[in-house]
């Protein structure tokens, strides 16, 4: 498989269609022989001119593409373009706006939008096969525009209290030197945060927090260690700059190229964010690939993500 390493080699690359075809087979069927979606058969034959194969088992869709199947289906934008957003979105640290996608391959921003979306599906983890272990350390903020950046009007609406008020609440769990795991809570509560650390974290590991009230007890089931950050941030291995690192990365791209995130969008943006944090050691390539590796089934329909009812 030729592998390009810049953004520039990748648009030249994948400019040429039997570059795509070429780098969607490999991908999506490794043994080299092609299958059919729909039913596993191998009994199928490529059709040049309609650049699509065709499935000899009796179904009601024998035709398929490389599309067909994955979060591309139904698209009519060119694998040339699908693979150049993956390409931006996985690399960019800060994240990339729709309407940077927009300008740079020639779409409406709306379409641009939805392909970002279409993306951070495939960006997901989905479940974890083992949990977190060893040093871990959990923390929590709070994501929503700030009180002295609204409208007075919008301010008298949105905030009726202090802190939290009128804010999304999402954890975080990092192992050290290893991956973070973040997720949005219904509230701070103890009962909400003690069960997302005892689900993602193996017991008896070393679990590391600030000072909030909601982590006491989580002694019972974990070596404990507190840091108050109204004393001091580092007491020697004992602090959470790490999962501190990881929210002002997530604030940036959020307060920066995304501007306004609707909060039934924002797990999407954690996902985005989680993915390049935890492939941070990949070269581009790497990383791109990941991601078009998990392509397959999984499909997005605009109307889910608009809220729309079905038809």
């Amino acid at each position: 498989m030729e592998t390009p390493k810049t953004l520039q080699a990748a648009i030249i690359h994948f400019a040429n269609l039997e570059n795509c075809q070429k780098f969607m087979v490999e991908v999506r069927w490794p043994d080299g022989i092609v299958r059919c979606p729909q039913c596993d058969s191998d009994k199928v034959t490529y059709l040049a001119k309609q650049r699509r194969w065709k499935c000899y088992s009796k179904h009601p869709k024998p035709q398929f593409s490389l599309k067909t199947g994955t979060i591309f289906e139904d698209s009519p934008l060119g694998l040339d373009k699908w693979l150049s957003a993956a390409w931006l979105i996985v690399n960019a640290k800060n994240g990339i706006s729709s309407y940077e996608i927009h300008r740079a391959l020639g779409v409406t921003q709306k379409s641009a939008w939805f392909m970002l979306h279409r993306i951070r599906l495939a960006m997901q983890r989905g479940t974890f096969s083992k949990p977190l272990s060893g040093e871990v350390e959990v923390d929590e903020t709070f994501i929503g525009g700030k009180a002295r950046n609204m409208h007075r009007g919008d301010r008298a609406r949105k905030i009726h209290g202090t802190g939290g008020s009128g804010k999304v609440a999402v954890m975080g769990l990092l192992e050290r030197h290893g991956e973070v795991r973040t997720m949005v809570v219904s509230n701070v509560r103890r009962k909400s945060l003690h069960r997302e650390v005892s689900k993602h974290v193996e017991q008896g590991s070393t679990v590391y927090s600030d000072a909030l009230r909601s982590y006491d007890q989580l002694e019972n089931e974990f070596v404990h260690n507190v840091i108050n950050h109204s004393e001091e941030y580092v007491r020697g291995h004992i602090h959470t700059n790490g999962i501190e690192n990881f929210w002002s990365l997530l604030k940036r791209s959020l307060g920066g190229t995304y501007i306004s995130v609707e909060p039934f969008h924002l797990f999407r943006y954690l996902d985005e964010q989680s993915f390049r944090f935890n492939k941070r050691k990949d070269t581009d390539f790497q990383r791109f690939l990941e991601v078009i590796r998990t392509i397959t089934g999984k499909r997005l329909e605009y109307r889910q993500l608009t809220g729309q009812p079905s038809c």
